[in-house]
């Protein structure tokens, strides 16, 4: 069983930053496939940033040259670097984790475990 704790969001005006943080705790972190969602008021839950075990990313177009995806194995943390942040990025941020770890799919109905979400604003 996997446990996800979100923190970092908050509100920040447009062209702001913010570094979102992803705890993961349960299952051997190395070998998880780990990844970013968000989901608006009104819209379905989409796919921001996916990391695998082996370094591979897959990123939403809209969020490229603007979000970083890492993940520090010694932390067994997963982050979400946003820059240069727009209204249209305002929801709540989900961090997910699935057992197969070669994923790069940002379909959100491909990953099992997920965290209780990070509200993020921009103004």
């Amino acid at each position: 069983h996997v446990q996800l704790v979100e923190s970092g969001g908050g509100s920040v005006q447009t062209g702001g930053s913010l570094t979102l943080a992803c705890v993961v705790s349960g299952d051997t972190f190395g070998n998880t496939c780990l990844g970013w969602f968000r989901q608006a008021p009104g819209r379905n839950r989409e796919g921001v940033a996916i990391m695998n075990s082996v370094g591979g990313i897959r990123k939403a177009d809209s969020t490229l040259g603007r979000f970083t995806i890492s993940r520090d194995k010694v932390k067994n943390t997963l982050y979400l670097q946003m820059d240069s942040l727009r209204p249209d990025d305002t929801a709540m941020y989900y961090c997910a984790a699935d057992a197969d770890w070669w994923k790069l799919s940002l379909d959100p109905a491909a990953f099992r475990y997920w965290g209780q979400g990070t509200q993020v604003t921009v103004s």
